[in-house]
Formats: structure tokens, sequence, C-alpha cells
């Protein structure tokens, strides 16, 4: 059976290798020179950083797809982070997350004391919902709604207090402002907002102590080129620079795609793009076409270093006074916000391929709105304004360290072909969730299937890839 894959992402490799190990003949098509979607470098002068994700979670999650998809676990060589990284405040005050509970005991004592026990009962809490609510809830799929809305489900649903956002959840736990900024700000990594995201999300705080913050050595786009070479030892075969421009229905069924090069016909097809724009692809009667909620956009600043700051940690969070302010800001307001919080990767504390000796890389992100509210003209103004905040209290001396800076927003993201410029897919609102989310047989239509971000289970790396599986599952069963 041959299956036609429109997109090389991180979704649609991986659902390529799952079906060619189940002896499917599989064909990607990316309208890109090269695979990886939003997991690619940034390359200069001898120099690389990752351009998307930076913060790797669930490491044993991605082993085991791994090992599903044929690779090695030797081939991916992951080091520890620890600490997880070091939150810094306006006025100095530090606080540094440690997945070591007794040293993170410690430091909560010294930054919010009375905390204590309250840590240790998230932590028991968490765990007895991160098993149930992954069983139940990512690893299986939804192309039937009735399968969501089953009596044991709704009771876990209660017990998870999935009614809840993370930010309230987190509330029932942490009495201090800044310790509930702590855990629910991981909605950000996947363009959540901590007061719009269902409490179901809380378990990406969770996983950062139970499972680690990772880093794959190389950095996280260095997956890709493993992931081409198994590509090619399981005769995948791969059409770069192959925009699809249409999917062929006839009547309700996929028969395949019209690329630039002409009509290539499959007996199944995935959809690999970020879905919201799936209908672009469909010609004549379209599927009733629903308004999504993008996530939350990036600023993303991309540095060659002619030095190496090993005072700062791999991962770091300069919040800002009022964080709640920042959030409305990116997703109510739509405007950028004058105390904006800002995280930054510097992997060449730990890793010296990535540039040059002596030298090194500095990835910074700063949450901002999705879609067509800011004007981007002005964007070097605004960088020049975070390059200052981060010279000013932790990276000293760092706008004569740059030797060259590269400068991405949501505009740059929405032309590459995210959805309003969203950097995660949809955002993970309650209406964009479980269910509610696209899921991995989005229509009515035979034969046609979708992966990825914005498609059940949601974003994140091993997410996705969960959602990969979910795919071939689904397949299979028909």
């Amino acid at each position: 059976m041959s299956i036609g894959i429109v997109g090389g992402g991180i979704g649609g490799m991986f659902s390529a290798l799952f079906l060619a190990q189940k002896g499917y003949d599989v064909t990607i098509h990316e309208k890109a020179s090269s695979l990886g979607g939003r997991l690619s470098f940034v390359e200069r002068d001898g120099f690389k950083i990752d351009k998307g994700p930076t913060i790797v979670l669930l490491p044993n999650m991605i082993y085991e797809f791994l090992d599903k998809a044929g690779i090695p676990k030797e081939e991916v060589e992951m080091v520890r982070c620890d600490p997880l990284y070091r939150m810094i405040y306006p006025d100095g005050t530090t606080f540094t997350k440690t997945s070591d509970v007794d040293k993170q005991l410690e430091e909560i004592s010294r930054v919010f004391p009375g905390e204590e026990e309250q840590f240790l009962s998230y932590l028991s809490d968490m765990r007895v919902r991160f098993t149930k609510g992954k069983a139940a809830f990512l690893e299986q799929s939804f192309v039937n709604r009735k399968d969501f809305f089953t009596p044991a489900n709704i009771k876990l649903l209660l017990e998870l207090k999935a009614y809840q956002s993370v930010e309230s959840q987190v509330g029932n736990y942490f009495t201090h402002k800044r310790m509930q900024d702590a855990f629910s700000l991981q909605t950000l990594y996947i363009g959540g907002k901590p007061s719009a995201s269902p409490a179901l999300y809380s378990l990406v705080p969770f996983s950062e102590y139970e499972h680690g913050i990772w880093y794959i050595k190389g950095g996280y786009a260095s997956l890709v080129s493993i992931l081409e070479k198994h590509l090619k030892i399981q005769n995948v075969t791969v059409h770069l620079n192959s925009p699809v421009e249409e999917l062929l229905i006839e009547g309700n069924t996929c028969k395949g795609i019209r690329t630039t090069d002409g009509e290539h016909y499959y007996n199944k097809v995935v959809y690999n793009g970020d879905f919201p724009l799936i209908n672009r692809l469909i010609k004549g009667k379209k599927p009733p076409e629903k308004k999504y909620k993008a996530s939350s956009g990036c600023l993303l600043l991309y540095m060659g270093l002619n030095r190496v700051y090993d005072e700062a940690d791999v991962h770091q969070f300069f919040m800002t006074d009022d964080f709640s302010a920042h959030m409305k800001d990116v997703f109510k307001s739509g405007k950028l916000t004058d105390q904006p919080a800002v995280y930054t990767f510097n992997p060449s504390r730990i890793d010296d391929s990535l540039a040059p000796p002596g030298k090194g890389v500095l990835y910074v992100l700063v949450p901002v709105p999705s879609g067509e509210s800011i004007d981007w003209n002005e964007k070097e103004e605004v960088a020049n304004r975070i390059i200052q905040l981060l010279e000013d209290r932790g990276f000293p001396n760092l706008k004569e360290s740059i030797e060259w800076l590269e400068i991405r927003t949501p505009s740059d993201a929405e032309k590459e072909g995210l959805y309003q410029g969203g950097s995660f897919g949809i955002a993970p609102t309650l209406t964009q969730s479980g269910a509610f989310r696209p899921q991995v047989k989005p229509f009515k239509y035979d034969n046609l299937y979708a992966v990825g971000a914005s498609v059940h289970p949601g974003g994140g790396i091993p997410i996705v890839i969960q959602g990969a599986d979910l795919l071939v599952k689904e397949i299979e069963r028909v």
C-alpha cells in the first residue's frame, strides 16, 4: 500500500518511519530544501544553534519512539540539565529549579519559605495525574468523539480537575505569586496562556521534575540528520523542493496530491502542514472551515558570540515583576509588553561543537502576540531593548560580544507556513484540546489523515511523535 505524506516535519518523518516499519511504501513531499520543519538550525560562519525547540522533555518517551522507528538508542546522546533552569527577577532575586527534590526544598526554603510541604503535595498529586492522564488522553485518539466522553473519562477529568486552568490549579498549592508563575509558565512551551490552558497541561511542569530537562548533543535539530539516515535505510522516498498545491479529492475520497511537478496518486495521504491551513489545498467543495485560536508567537534572537558565558545556566528565565500583565499583552491586548519575560538558551556552556573554539551561541525567546497586531518593521529596535535587558541582568558586555545576530518574528513564521505566525500550532485551550482538537482522521474523506502540532494530542516534539504513533494505529485500524 502506498502512502504520501505532505510535509517533512518531525510528525511527517516519524509517521514515515513508523509506517515503513510496518511495510508500507511511503513517500514524503517537502516544500523546503531540507527536512525537519521548525526543528532545524540557524547556521553561519561555523556557528549553529537550534532554530526552534530547545527544551528536551520526556526523554524516555523519545527513546521508546526511536526504538519503534528502528533507530538504536546509541545514535541519540542526551545530557541531563540540572539545575533545570534559573529564574531571575528584576530585583536581583533568583530561584533555581532542580529535579533533586532535597535541593529544591532547600531552595524553596530560601526563596519561598512556607511552601515546602505544598511542593511535596504537588509532586505527589501530579505523579498520579500524569500516569492516568497520559494513558487516557495522550495515548488515545478521538476520531470518534464519543470515545472521549465515556463515563470513565468524565470521572477522570473531574479527578484531574481539568475544568481548572493550569494557573488556578497551581494556586491551590502555592500562595506566593512568583511560586505560582514558576509552576505555570510552562504552558508557554506549547504556546498557551497559563490562565487559559486546561489543568491537564500541569503535567508539563511536573514532567520537568519527574523526567528532567535534557539536551541532545549537537542540538535538538541534530535529530533530523539521524531520522534522514533511517528514512533512506527504510527506503522512504523523499522529494525536497516539492510544494503540494492540491489534495486530489474525488467525491469523498482523497486519491493523492498535486505538486508543482505533477500529480501523484497514493492509497492514503497524510497532511503534516499546520492543520488550519489544510483547506487551502482542498479545491471545490470544502469541509466546514473552523476558526482556530493560534498559539502565541515568538520574537527569536539568534546570536553568534565571541565568547562563552560559562557563568550563565543553559536555560534561564528573566522574569518580570508582573508576569500576568505580559501574558495579557500576548494573548488578549495583542501588543508588545513594556516588561517582558525573556527565556535564554546558552548551550555552548555544555557543548563546544556549536561554535568555533572559544566562541559560543545564544538563543533568546520573548513570547509575543501571533497574528497581525504587531508591526515588525521595527524589530531591530525591539531586539536592541531585549539585548540591553539581558546585558543589564545576566549577560555582561553582551552587545560587544555579538559577532552576528538574526531576528525572527511571527511574520517570518507565518511566511514559513505556521498558522497566523503562532509557533506551536493552535493554542492549547479547553475547546482546542482532547476531542475538540483536530484528530489524526480529521474529515470524513476516506484516506486522508493528519499529524503535527495542531493535531491531537498537541504540540511539543514528544507529543507530536505520539501523534504520529496514533496516526499509524488509525491507518492500521481501517
